[in-house]
């Protein structure tokens, strides 16, 4: 297969497919080695880029995925949505830095440094699939331990784990750490807004007690 004829067959995969697809299937159903696929998709990702496309291609992990350009995220919110989705609330960015720098965690671990139930949170943030179940840990009661996504990695605009803003002091403990994770993950939220408000990530504020 011909480089200009993969690079289409790529797009056509990824268009379809709608959601990340791992590096491995698309290079048994392409028939290609992986730093072939790579190199398309690179070619892709500048095509996109330099042409200013109303698309970009991007990498997640071991995953690549189609998606809207954020600087296009006003009309395509206008032209989709009946109303503006509402940012993540205050609450959901305290328990997603949490789980974000601490991964995998239990809501346990969660509760003791936020100082509240998280438990509504939580569940917002599986529902939006913004974190996942990880296990459990082996302790009695076995908690389960929660993660973030591929999801939340395309939300904030972020290739993998190593790209979050580095925590000024990881040994605090109670609200200054709380602070931090929280100023780490806002900052994240200021540099890929135009992605979080590409998808709908509406909170209630009404957690319990926070």
């Amino acid at each position: 297969m011909e480089i200009k004829e993969l690079e289409a067959a790529l797009e056509g995969v990824l268009f379809a497919a709608g959601e990340p697809v791992p590096i491995e299937r698309l290079c048994l159903g392409l028939e290609v080695d992986r730093p072939t696929l790579d190199a398309v998709a690179q070619q892709l990702m500048d095509k996109y880029s330099y042409q200013r496309r109303g698309i970009r291609l991007l990498r997640l992990e071991s995953s690549y995925q189609l998606c809207s350009a954020p600087e296009y995220a006003d009309f395509i919110r206008k032209t989709l949505e009946s109303r503006k989705p509402a940012r993540l609330s205050q609450p959901a960015l305290e328990v997603l830095a949490v789980i974000a720098y601490y991964q995998p965690v239990t809501r346990a671990y969660v509760d003791q440094v936020r100082g509240v139930d998280s438990s509504y949170t939580v569940g917002l943030l599986l529902e939006r699939e913004l974190i996942e179940e990880a296990g459990r840990l082996a302790v009695p009661g076995r908690p389960v331990l929660f993660r973030t996504t591929k999801n939340f990695l395309r939300s904030f605009g972020l290739t993998s784990l190593d790209e979050l803003p580095e925590l000024p002091d990881s040994s605090q403990e109670g609200s200054q750490m709380t602070l931090e994770l929280e100023a780490a993950v806002a900052k994240l939220q200021e540099e890929g807004a135009a992605q979080l408000e590409d998808i709908p990530l509406g909170f209630d504020t009404g957690e319990e007690n926070a």
